[in-house]
This record gives structure tokens, C-alpha cells and sequence, in this order.
């Protein structure tokens, strides 16, 4: 047997043990798993299995463990989060990790209440975006709910639904956009700038079955 059809027969099997089954990416106890880029100490773990996000801009990626991929193309992902006054976060998805700078691969779903960025919480960023008015609220935690399937991306904010995106076959982004499009990847949580504080829990996935 190849190798290439091994690994191939490895991936279908994890796949059919996740269809279904919410799965943990954020133990609450350490970042076991995780990757962070650019800037040390922005993400930390705090009481009550929180992550808190704050110092500065640096991403922390998802690298998988023995026991959960790396890699996803159809899924959903849960997380609670909640905002500061004045804090901008996000969560890319379809990425890869990258030592330096914004993610260039894959989409954002944007974390905003009240920083000076208009596009809010729930925004697929500057792709379909939620303006001015955000969804959630500084000090509150919300639930958080990103689904792909196929070529559709679909945001809820506390089980309701603020942002649903297609992505056309003919996808033509902007210059600085271009490596922006649908296929696979990994999961980025976002620090943003020195003044931002954020916080995540429950962080988890599971790849829909059938």
C-alpha cells in the first residue's frame, strides 16, 4: 500500500470517529495544541477555563494534536467569547499558520461590540459584513457559531443567524484578498492591538455527519 493511500485511508477514518460528535479544541487548562505567531504572551489561560487575549497583535493557530486533525474543509465551531470596551478580536477559518502579520488564507469571522472598526461581531470580514450596530454586547458573554459547508459560510450570534455568504465559483478578490477563498485549513483566534482585551471558552468543533 502507498504511503499517500495510507494517509488516505487515516483521514477518512478520523473523520467518520468526528462526524457528529462536538469535539474540545480548548482544554481551559492550557493551550495544548496551539500555536501562537509573531508576539509571545498575548494568549493566556485564566481562571475558569478562559483564554484571555490581550498585549498586542499576534494569532494563536490550531495545530492539531495525536488525537485531533488539523485540517478541516465542512464543519461547524462553537465558541463563547466576550468583548471589552473598545476590543477587536476575530476567528479565521480555511487559514494556515503564518509566523508574521494578518492571516493571509482563509476568512474572518469578526469580534467587535465597540472598537472603531465598523464592520461588528458576526461580520465575515469585508465579505459580508455586519455595520455599526454589533450583535453582541462589551461584558456579555455570547455564543458564537461558524459553519462551512460546501462553498457557504453561515455566522450566528446567540443562535441567530447575522451573516450568510456563498462564495461564487468565479471568485475574483481583491489584490490584497487573493488568497482568501474556500477549501481547508485550520482555525486562528486573533489578538488585534495593545488595547484590546478578549476573552474565549469552550472553544470546540465537530465535522457534521451525514
Amino acid at each position: 500500500m502507498t504511503m499517500i493511500k495510507s494517509i488516505g485511508i487515516l483521514l477518512a477514518a478520523t473523520a467518520a470517529t468526528w462526524a457528529g460528535e462536538w469535539q474540545p479544541l480548548f482544554t481551559g487548562k492550557n493551550l495544548d495544541g496551539w500555536k501562537a505567531s509573531e508576539r509571545e504572551g498575548v494568549f493566556s489561560v485564566i481562571d475558569d477555563g478562559v483564554l484571555k487575549v490581550e498585549g498586542g497583535r499576534s494569532h494563536l493557530f490550531w495545530m492539531g494534536t495525536n488525537s485531533t486533525p488539523v485540517t478541516f474543509t465542512d464543519f461547524e465551531l462553537s465558541a463563547q467569547v466576550k468583548t471589552t470596551p473598545g476590543s477587536n478580536s476575530g476567528i479565521f477559518f480555511h487559514t494556515k499558520y503564518q509566523q508574521v502579520g494578518w492571516p493571509a488564507q482563509g476568512y474572518e469571522a469578526q469580534v467587535n461590540s465597540t472598537h472603531k472598526d465598523k464592520r461588528k461581531t458576526g461580520s465575515i470580514y469585508a465579505v459580508k459584513d455586519v455595520m455599526n450596530d454589533s450583535p453582541s454586547t462589551d461584558g456579555q458573554w455570547f455564543d458564537y457559531l461558524i459553519q462551512v459547508k460546501g462553498k457557504s459560510i453561515t455566522v450566528r450570534v446567540d443562535g441567530r443567524v447575522v451573516s450568510e455568504y456563498t462564495e461564487p465559483d468565479d471568485l475574483k478578490p481583491e489584490e490584497r484578498y487573493k488568497s482568501r477563498r474556500l477549501g481547508s485549513g485550520t482555525f486562528a483566534i486573533q489578538g488585534h492591538d495593545p488595547k484590546s482585551v478578549t476573552y474565549y471558552r469552550d472553544i470546540k468543533v465537530r465535522i457534521p455527519g451525514d
